[in-house]
Parts: C-alpha cells; sequence; structure tokens
C-alpha cells in the first residue's frame, strides 16, 4: 500500500454551536489542511498520483471556504462547522473528483491551530 500526503490551508470564520460559549462567538482560524490518498498500484512512471494534481484538486475545495464564514456555506446547512465536519466534507469532495480508480482518499485531517487537529478515516468504509 502506497500513501501520498500533501497540506494546504484556507482562512475562515465559523461559529460553533456547543456547550462552551467560547466557541459560539463568531471566530476565525488559519486552517492547515493535510490530505493523504492511498492505493496498492503505481502509475507507468512509478507515481501513486502525481502531488501536483493532487494539490490542484486541494486547492479548487479549499477555495470553495476560504476567506468566508463557513456557517453560511451550503455545504455545513443544517451541521456545525466544526473540524470534523470541515474534514470529512473535504475527504468526500476530494475522493469524488480524483478519477482513477486505483486511488481512494485515505484521510483528511483539520488543524485549527498548532495543536489541535481533527482527521476523518474515508478508506475503509
Amino acid at each position: 500500500m502506497f500513501e501520498v500526503k500533501i497540506a494546504s490551508g484556507f482562512a475562515a470564520a465559523h461559529q460553533l454551536k456547543m456547550e462552551t460559549e467560547k466557541c459560539e462567538s463568531l471566530h476565525g482560524h488559519n486552517w492547515k489542511v493535510e490530505v493523504c490518498v492511498q492505493g496498492n498500484t503505481l502509475n507507468t512512471v512509478g507515481l501513486l498520483m502525481d502531488f501536483g494534481d493532487l494539490k490542484k484538486l486541494v486547492a479548487e475545495i479549499v477555495a470553495l471556504m476560504d476567506h468566508k464564514c463557513l456557517n453560511d456555506l451550503d455545504c455545513f446547512k443544517g451541521l456545525n462547522p466544526s473540524s470534523e465536519n470541515i474534514a470529512r466534507f473535504i475527504a468526500q469532495s476530494l475522493d469524488a473528483r480524483i478519477r482513477n480508480e486505483t486511488v481512494r482518499v485515505s484521510k483528511v485531517s483539520i488543524w485549527e491551530s498548532e495543536d489541535a487537529c481533527a482527521t476523518y478515516i474515508l478508506v475503509g468504509q
């Protein structure tokens, strides 16, 4: 099994509905995104997936959230735009965009600060 990982980022605000008041106020983060894809087969030039192609697909998804209030986006209607839900949205959106039957998104991690991260694991579902 091979795995390729890239990192990206975006800036966005959100307002969480929780028991703690601190996160219920509108606030923003400079989110770090880590995306892993995996597969068993390399292509004819020895790559699982070209880093540039993966970065481009992730950039298209991240652009939907960059400098936005996540609560206002259709993809989070009825959901708390938590790190967990952001990771799931990116993972599922990316997996749908990869047009290679031998490569799947394995996991997406979202860092909202240097010491707080949520991961959504897609492979095996």
